[in-house]
């Protein structure tokens, strides 16, 4: 495979050591190679399409391979799956041929795929609830609560977040554009609740109050901020699925009509249009 900003060289883990490619711009997908007897883990419905000598296997769990706890704990890993709106299975592709392989996964909406090796954040990964997208084998897909009461009832989308762990290539999905940002130790930044995408372990996420009355009234962004405290990293995504979701219901109005948004014509210019 030829260099490109997103591949890497190998080294020694825990987890399948990948290697893999981005394509795309708005609507990606991640295509990975494998070695002969190489996993990659994908969420259920990711998958784009494969060479013949990868086989699919649906798993019960995560597929992260570890079997500590037996079925409880395979249930167990389910149930975390559950809890964050992801199906109980994931499906695991093996390289059961010779030579290379390969396998694509595609994210389900406009936005980016980012490439993340788990061991350069020390292990660990805290994102929205639907970030996974796929990853080597040998990663684990858990669940991490916001322990402040506060952040509890009012943190919206960050409440309920996914916790990565291992030492491999994780691939997350993040809605628009995303920007990486390096907080130093104390440094503070105000973040919409559904544009917070990921964050290390070492920031502290809590809530802040968006301003007056009025600004809650009318501003139009909630009762809230996310405010994150370094040291550590920060994404950020410009567009959550659920704004694009809201935008695209209001524009569909109270009984899934276009509302002829940029028109003075309104109905009537449906009618000239042809839309009705």
């Amino acid at each position: 495979m030829t260099q490109s900003p997103w591949q890497h060289s190998r080294s020694a883990g825990i987890a399948d050591d990948i290697d893999f490619e981005i394509k795309g711009q708005e609507l990606q997908f991640v295509e990975i190679e494998l070695d002969p007897g190489e996993s990659a883990v994908a969420e259920a419905g990711a998958f784009v399409w494969k060479d013949a000598a990868i086989g699919m296997t649906t798993v019960f769990g995560d597929g992260s391979g570890d079997t500590g706890g037996g079925f409880m704990g395979k249930l167990l890993g389910a149930g975390k799956r559950l809890v964050t709106g992801e199906s109980l299975f994931t499906t695991v592709f093996t390289h059961n041929g010779q030579g290379k392989a390969r396998v694509a996964f595609a994210a389900p909406t406009p936005g980016a795929i980012l490439p993340i090796k788990l061991d350069d954040l020390g292990g660990t990964l805290i994102c929205q609830k639907d970030a996974f997208l796929a990853a080597a084998k040998g990663v684990s897909i858990g669940i991490q609560f916001q322990r402040r009461v506060m952040t509890g009832l009012f943190g919206g989308e960050g409440f309920i977040m996914q916790k990565l762990e291992g030492d491999g290539w994780v691939f997350v999905q993040m809605g628009g554009t995303v920007v990486e940002r390096t907080l130093a130790a104390g440094e503070e930044l105000h973040v919409d609740t559904g544009c917070l995408a990921a964050y290390t372990p070492s920031v502290t996420f809590d809530l802040v109050t968006a301003g007056g009355v009025r600004s809650v009234l009318f501003g139009g962004e909630g009762l809230f901020f996310a405010r994150l405290t370094g040291p550590g990293k920060v994404w950020i995504q410009s567009l959550p699925f659920s704004r694009l979701a809201g935008r695209m219901l209001a524009a569909a109005g109270p009984r899934g009509q276009n509302r002829g948004e940029g028109s003075v014509l309104g109905g009537l210019g449906d009618l000239i249009g042809g839309n009705d």
